[in-house]
């Protein structure tokens, strides 16, 4: 065994270790009736400008290529912490609407490492559904390993380094570096740590978000580059993966949910549960041979004993889950045991989302001694499982509501939220199809938007999906609302060739929404027009995108010359540009440089360039 292979196996054995000590702490609360202190690996203390910075990562959008999913978008506190959006996964076998489908949860539209729009063998151009919905992150930071595998190990290692940064009790550093370079979850093909940081060094802090909870905006109000709030958190401008997670994990240490009814009932007050949920407390905290034994996996006071146990619910060969990550054949098919704390706002339960009640959860245990599909390697433990229809219906109270932190249904500081571009109380700043269909062709090309509409929004961009492979496709743009399911457009991009073989019908048009060639109020209408259909021209639906400014207010016009977004135009800026411009295989270089928004890269952007840079109207 080489060195770092005996480090390796030292950092999982002082994270089990760890684990152990927690679950100690976690036993002798117990009879207290309250959590043990939060641990905190030494690596990576706990200090206010890394939370407030961590708790700004949470929510930014702009970190992913879409500009529409962040951290937050998963993890919704008045959803217990987990995810409301789930949508289905057809599963292993890639068939949809059958046994093996998975409630899980959404990501990205998926797209080539130049950003544009690909086919998925399962999605095409629809938003690609993760393999499993989120777990939640609340009370996450007493975990020795998260995920419902639990791949993300007390042991972090940074990504970009390869060093080990923290040996132990770091699972929520680890768990925070994987989402953000996913080509499912976040972004695009190909994407590493050094895009990621790249982005935020060009975006404006939260520019996407509303209504942001007092302790950031109190931040922000001092600056939005996210350069000076890191240099505000580790003393110079310096973004890397490592930095990003600790700030992220900071965050999310704070998120306890320790003011429950049941907390208080701990205490001392007995009137904080009603005499049901006191009933339900009894039947679940009763074991032996007639007892629900409900304690053997969800220990108090969180709930959870952090072990990965195997229900039985769907075949093995389905999902192995715990054994893709450890490689030991007693590991298959099990998943994580979740605290329980908050359950009843969850909107799936189980790792693959089978149930969306609560009370259908409570159905399963209520008959798991009687029933048993799938008995391959199926916990032993659920054979002393006892609970009843009346007493699983306690049961059911004393969880949904004995459990519940007021905070946290209600999105309270520590777990407030500001609104998300892509949320329901947003709709007015995003994209809308407002004509369903042409006149021609029996089904018309599909048009695509996953992007916000925003001021400086240098990833707009507009796909096509079923045109004919190799037909001649354009994007046209009008201010005028579409008639008998057309526009007449003002302005068209250039032609471009539909996609061929495993890309066939797919175009992607980019549009940066570039300061001084669109403006805040503006209301544009979109449409595709494909020749060669059958009969004539066939189109797609029409979008209707409402311009908007971010909460940073609308950038200047100068800053389609800012490439590195350090708010001077300056050498530097040059440098980049001049390299992109150059570069004109590749797509998303072309529009990095298409300061006009043309659709082309030619004299005339290098003009609007140069005579920015020329005034240096940003310094």
């Amino acid at each position: 065994m080489n060195g770092s292979n005996r480090r390796a196996g030292g950092v999982i054995a002082l994270g089990a270790l760890v684990g152990a000590l927690v679950g100690a702490c976690v036993g002798a609360a117990w009879a207290a009736g309250a959590l043990p202190p939060v641990p905190v690996p030494p690596e990576n203390p706990i200090t206010e400008s890394k939370r407030v910075l961590g708790k700004i990562l949470f929510f930014e959008e702009q970190i992913s290529s879409t500009n529409v999913v962040s951290c937050a978008s998963c993890h919704v506190p008045s959803s217990g912490g987990a995810d409301p959006r789930v949508q289905r996964n057809p599963g292993p076998d890639g068939i949809f609407n059958n046994g093996d489908d998975r409630q899980a949860s959404p990501g990205v539209i998926s797209s080539d490492q130049w950003n544009s729009f690909q086919l998925d063998d399962l999605f095409g151009l629809r938003v690609q559904v993760t393999s499993r919905a989120a777990n939640s992150n609340i009370n996450a930071a007493y975990a020795p390993d998260l995920f419902w595998d639990g791949r993300a190990r007390s042991g972090y290692v940074d990504s970009e380094t390869g060093q080990v940064a923290i040996a132990a009790g770091g699972a929520l550093e680890s768990q925070c570096v994987n989402p953000p370079v996913s080509d499912v979850e976040m972004q695009h093909a190909g994407m590493d740590w050094a895009g990621v940081e790249q982005r935020l060094q060009r975006v404006r802090a939260l520019d996407l978000s509303t209504n942001i909870p007092a302790d950031v905006q109190a931040v922000l109000n001092t600056t939005r580059s996210y350069r000076e709030l890191f240099r505000q958190a580790y003393g110079d401008e310096a973004i890397t993966s490592k930095r990003i997670a600790f700030a992220l994990a900071t965050y999310q240490r704070t998120l306890i949910a320790d003011q429950t009814p049941w907390d208080a009932f701990q205490a001392g007050n007995q009137n904080a549960l009603t005499q049901n949920q006191r009933q339900g407390l009894q039947v679940f905290l009763s074991q032996g041979p007639q007892g629900a034994n409900c304690t053997a996996c969800h220990v108090p006071p969180l709930f959870t004993d952090n072990t990965f146990r195997n229900l039985g619910l769907r075949p093995i060969a389905e999902d192995n889950g715990r054994q893709a990550v450890t490689g030991l054949a007693g590991d298959r098919g099990r998943f994580k045991v979740p605290g329980l704390r908050n359950v009843g706002l969850k909107a799936t339960f189980m790792h693959n989302g089978q149930f969306n009640q609560l009370a259908q959860v409570m159905g399963f245990y209520g008959g798991v001694r009687n029933v048993n599909p799938n008995p391959d390697n199926r916990d032993p433990a659920l054979n002393g499982v006892n609970l009843p229809p009346q007493a699983g219906a306690q049961v059911q109270d004393f969880l949904a509501n004995g459990l519940l932190d007021p905070r946290v249904r209600d999105q309270t500081f520590p777990f407030d939220r500001p609104a998300l571009f892509a949320s329901p109380g947003r709709a007015a700043n995003q994209v809308t199809t407002v004509a369903n269909t042409g006149p021609v062709g029996q089904n018309p090309p599909r048009i695509v938007v996953q992007a916000p509409p925003m001021v400086g929004n240098r990833d707009f961009k507009i796909g096509l999906d079923g045109a004919a492979a190799g037909a001649t496709v354009r994007l046209g743009v009008s201010t005028v609302a579409p008639v008998n399911g057309r526009i007449t457009p003002q302005f068209y991009f250039a032609d471009q060739t539909a996609g061929t073989g495993a890309n066939a019908g797919v175009a992607t048009q980019f549009w940066p929404l570039l300061a001084g060639r669109v403006n805040a109020g503006d209301v544009l209408f979109a449409q595709w027009f494909v020749d060669g259909a059958p009969v004539g021209q066939d189109v797609s639906a029409v979008v209707r995108i409402p311009i908007f400014c971010g909460s940073a207010g609308c950038p200047s016009v100068c800053s389609m010359s800012d490439f590195n977004g350090d708010g001077l135009v300056d050498d530097t800026d040059f440098v980049f540009f001049a390299g992109a411009y150059a570069d004109l295989v590749v797509p998303q270089a072309d529009v990095l440089s298409d300061l006009n928004a043309d659709g082309l890269v030619d004299g005339g952007d290098f003009t609007i360039f140069v005579t920015a840079y020329d005034t240096l109207i940003c310094s």
